[in-house]
């Protein structure tokens, strides 16, 4: 169950304007600053949205040493609660904890921005003061990360305020989410085993293909799964972005009919981060 507050807040980010409503989540959380960061990885992390110095501050220094609960929170794919960054152990994030005095973040709280088992960003709360989120604060921060992966994606509205109240009227007019995951689970898996990356960055170029392309991330989905269309890998030099050195091939932009590969194996793959609370 949200508060009703945020219900209102999550109303007006799902209309076709991104509303300044960063006061009032950032109130409405009992926190200071707020930075949405999207990335498939630690250090290729890219700041989307940010409210506040102290949260676009904190982001950039996570960005700049590679650690904290930010990264910890993307590798592992599970909220990083640290509710006073004065008690944290000094092995856990060496380089960020020597920089963080300098700045006037004292709380920090980071829920996974996630496709099913993809994390691809992070919804950061910072406050200047030490202390921990209220249980409705913590819940509307997970719903509202869930709402902000699905504005970032492109996925539609696939989830309304009143559907989290008992008895609330469903609306037949909204897609099912559980069929547009589906269908982009499967087309992500696809397009990681055909350009051999990670299902994070499959997902990624599915995002980028779709806004280039001016069409909804689901339906490009539904053209791999139906194998209309194929993910080009990445262009050799002299070669145009989504194209084949195949001559025989007749591709449209974006596309590729080069051979599937298997998926290689992470050389540094992340150990996971646990949840601090």
């Amino acid at each position: 169950m949200i508060s009703d507050r945020m219900a209102e807040i999550l109303r007006a980010l799902q209309t076709s304007d991104w509303p300044d409503v960063a006061g009032e989540v950032a109130e409405t959380l009992g926190v200071d600053g707020i930075a949405i960061s999207a990335g498939s990885r630690p250090g290729a992390s890219e700041v989307l949205w940010s409210s506040g110095a102290g949260a676009r501050a904190f982001e950039d220094l996570q960005l700049t040493v590679g650690q904290g609960p930010g990264p910890d929170c993307l590798v592992g794919g599970t909220a990083v609660r640290v509710p006073d960054l004065g008690l944290t152990p000094a092995g856990r994030w060496p380089a960020l904890l020597r920089e963080t005095p300098a700045l006037s973040v004292r709380a920090v709280f980071c829920f996974a921005l996630r496709v099913g088992a993809i994390t691809l960003g992070v919804l950061t709360l910072v406050r200047d003061a030490p202390g921990r989120l209220t249980p409705e604060q913590d819940g509307d921060a997970g719903v509202l990360a869930g709402l902000l992966t699905r504005r970032f994606l492109g996925l539609g509205d696939a989830w309304t305020p009143s559907a989290g109240r008992p008895g609330a009227p469903s609306d037949p007019a909204l897609p099912a989410p559980a069929l547009h995951q589906a269908v982009l689970h499967q087309a992500t898996g696809m397009v990681s085993v055909q350009l051999a990356v990670p299902l994070a960055e499959a997902l990624l170029r599915l995002r980028a293909y779709a806004y280039g392309n001016d069409r909804p991330l689901a339906d490009v989905a539904r053209d791999v799964v139906a194998r209309r269309l194929r993910m080009g890998p990445d262009p050799s030099p002299g070669q145009s972005p989504g194209t084949s050195n195949d001559p025989g091939t007749d591709q449209s932009p974006g596309t590729s009919t080069e051979p599937s590969r298997g998926p290689s194996p992470d050389p540094n793959p992340p150990s996971p981060a646990a949840d601090e609370d």
